[in-house]
């Protein structure tokens, strides 16, 4: 088990690592910690807490002097904003509250070193529920469940399924200004003691300096909740989230990952995998056989047809998140015409042909013609406020 005492260069007090500037301001809705509280609360982040490692930086769990259990995410040094930037953007992070999305408490700052602090939710992400096995280190529990998958029965999968679209929606559609996510996928969507879901990284992007690139070979599977107009124009809407929540609404209902190159090639890739089903008329065989058959045949044809809907290859033809709630909750009838999804396997295909590695870029191209969606230059490496988007 390795810790890391030396983590900060030197140490601080709180009116320090605050008030750096007398200039910069108290936020009022972002608690300030201080370094020594939170390596005490990980215990000097040690490896046996920490939770994950993603684009932004390291998870870790922590439990405060007060008893509280928190997430802390410490930022990768790609965040150079200033200490008053960047409390101005926790200001605005920590505004936007909704039931499906997780609660900021507050941050860090000590010197370049920035840490953000979250609610801890007991029953981790939803790709360990899905995928994996996760042990928790001594003091947190998953209600006996640590070494072990969560079962999601059928009726929770669809309460999660629904969960994730309200909390896209309202970040689409009641946010101003508006928030695309660009990284939703099941790593990112967390679980309360309810299972209930909480999408997790919304508002990161404006921590981060607008050429740093979002997507890179070393996040592996990524690929999978790409848009393809993004992933290979960087062409960003909102329908770039409704692309990866279709991807995630395929994983949830078949349980397994959107690529598993131990099946066979023509299994490996989800979407694609689906599709067939759908042209074949057995998209009920897509279902997790985990559930034994209990579940509602026509619910989950519905979900899955939903899930290609979403993932249509162009755009505009993506219902958008307050549309996709409804038809979840069968408040309105899926059209009859479902066409092509836009699949990996055509992205793979044009790197394949590409003599230059595709680069990811963050940031859509500026010419003229493509001006659909206005993306700020703050926000970048996950979510992006969009003025106007599709």
């Amino acid at each position: 088990m390795t810790c890391f005492p030396a983590f900060w260069r030197s140490k601080k007090s709180r009116s320090q690592i605050v008030q750096l500037d007398k200039d910069i301001p108290i936020i009022s809705n972002v608690k300030i910690y201080s370094s020594k509280e939170l390596r005490k609360a990980t215990k000097n982040f040690c490896s046996g807490h920490k939770l994950g490692q993603g684009s932004f930086g390291c998870v870790y769990m922590g439990k405060l002097r007060n008893g509280q259990k928190v997430a802390i995410k410490v930022l990768s040094s790609e965040s150079r904003q200033g200490t008053r930037e960047f409390l101005n953007e926790l200001s605005v992070i920590s505004n936007i509250k909704h039931y499906n999305l997780v609660k900021l408490h507050g941050c860090c700052v000590d010197g370049d070193q920035k840490m953000l602090v979250y609610n801890y939710l007991e029953n981790n992400s939803l790709a360990q529920a899905l995928f994996g096995k996760t042990p928790l280190p001594s003091g947190f529990s998953n209600h006996g469940n640590s070494h072990s998958s969560i079962q999601l029965d059928w009726k929770t999968r669809v309460k999660i399924c629904i969960g994730v679209a309200n909390g896209l929606k309202y970040l689409h559609e009641e946010v101003r200004p508006v928030i695309v996510h660009r990284d939703i996928k099941a790593s990112n969507i967390l679980l309360d003691k309810d299972l209930s879901p909480k999408i997790s990284d919304f508002g990161l992007a404006k921590l981060f300096p607008g050429n740093m690139t979002h997507i890179s070979t070393r996040v592996a599977g990524t690929l999978g909740y790409l848009a393809p107009e993004y992933a290979i124009r960087g062409q960003l809407t909102k329908k770039a989230d409704v692309y990866s929540f279709g991807v995630l609404l395929l994983e949830i209902v078949s349980g397994r990952c959107h690529t598993d190159s131990r099946l066979p090639l023509q299994d490996q890739f989800l979407l694609e995998r689906a599709w067939t089903l759908y042209e074949s008329g057995d998209l009920e065989s897509l279902v997790d056989s985990t559930l034994k058959g209990v579940f509602d045949t026509d619910e989950a044809q519905r979900l899955l047809k939903i899930g290609l809907l979403c993932t249509q290859d162009t755009p505009k033809i993506r219902p958008s998140m307050s549309m996709t709630v409804k038809m979840l909750k069968s408040e309105c009838t899926i059209g009859d015409k479902i066409m092509r999804p836009g699949l990996i396997t055509d992205v793979m295909d044009l790197k394949i042909r590409t003599v230059e590695p595709v680069q990811f870029s963050v940031s859509p191209p500026k010419s003229p013609s493509e001006n659909n969606s206005q993306v700020s230059t703050l926000a970048v490496a996950g979510s992006t406020v969009v003025e106007h988007s599709l």
